[in-house]
């Protein structure tokens, strides 16, 4: 057994238990999307990749993204699909929605809402907070009072790939597909998915950007949080990719109707970034079929997105 394995069985034993294949956590690595894809590529049956520390993530369109160790969610999931749903344009967009739905999934069983507490600074001023163990070795989390915004600490998906929590990024996902060497008819899609965890207020990198710590009291050490939402990921992505490959278009009917209720970009005005450099700036009106973003400009044209960094600005 590598170090990384032993490491990922004593810090991570409920996602390990979880996983179908290998769960290794590092001390810190560029990317753990970059790892699975290397270690898949090489013939390693990987279902997680997790680290403390992160130093050269990437994100859609190049974006950078790094974390620092006690703070932030840095894990990467693998599973393997048919080739034939992977690369079907009709349905994969629903492929990386459904890694957005397993996140919020997983949040959702992790910062379960208990008493609402009165103030939330001493979380702020304490990121490695611990709080007492239950049967999911998390207790109830307690949402703060002086939240942003109209719904207090609501998930929501921005789309096609940030998880938003009352109205600021509090994550996002990079999916990135590999062919193992020894299947021709499937393909191991990886999911990178980063989530500030206790990131303190003053080291956001954005004003638009938060940490989950500032919504809720959670039980635990950040170990212990990580695992937490790790284990209930792999289990809702096995489940929801499960249902999917048994029938494609059927369930992307229903994957529409569920993320539209959990889609923070609909009805905003948002501006979307291409890989050509150009942008559009509109409302978006719709989610389609094919998980595709409509867009309408100001002079009332209508376009389909596909691919962009779509930002929401109001």
């Amino acid at each position: 057994m590598t170090a990384a394995a032993r490491r990922a069985g004593e810090r991570m034993p409920r996602t390990v238990a979880a996983a179908d294949g290998e769960v290794l956590l590092f001390d810190t690595v560029g990317s753990t999307n970059t790892v699975a894809r290397e270690l898949i590529a090489g013939g390693r049956r990987i279902a997680v990749i997790a680290t403390d520390e992160q130093t050269a993530g990437r994100g859609r369109l190049d974006h950078t993204w790094s974390s620092a160790a006690g703070e932030s969610f840095t894990v990467s999931f693998a599973i393997v699909v048919p080739r034939a749903v992977a690369t079907d344009a009709s349905v994969n967009g629903w492929l990386q929605m459904i890694a957005g739905l397993s996140a919020l999934d997983a949040l959702d069983g992790v910062v379960r809402h208990g008493t609402r507490a009165e103030a939330c600074d001493d979380v702020r001023a304490n990121s490695a907070t611990r709080m007492r163990d239950d049967a999911d070795g998390l207790g109830d989390a307690m949402p703060c009072d002086d939240a942003d915004g109209p719904d207090n600490a609501a998930l929501q998906l921005k789309w096609p790939n940030d998880i938003f929590c009352d109205g600021k990024k509090l994550g996002g996902i990079l999916a990135e597909m590999v062919f193992p060497p020894d299947d021709p008819q499937s393909v191991a899609l990886i999911f990178g998915i980063g989530l500030n965890i206790a990131v303190p207020a003053d080291r956001l990198p954005t004003a638009q950007a938060t940490s989950l710590q500032l919504h809720w009291r959670l039980d635990g050490t950040t170990d212990d949080v990580r695992d937490a939402i790790a284990a209930k990921i792999v289990a809702a992505l096995r489940s929801r990719i499960a249902w999917f490959v048994a029938d494609p278009r059927g369930d992307a009917r229903d994957l529409l109707a569920e993320t539209r209720g959990v889609c923070w970009t609909l009805g905003h005005d948002v501006e979307a970034h291409f890989t050509d450099g150009s942008t559009l700036r509109g409302i978006a009106v719709a989610l389609n079929d094919d998980a595709s973003l409509t867009i309408r400009d100001v002079d009332g044209n209508v376009r389909i997105v596909r691919t962009a960094d779509v930002g929401v600005l109001g």
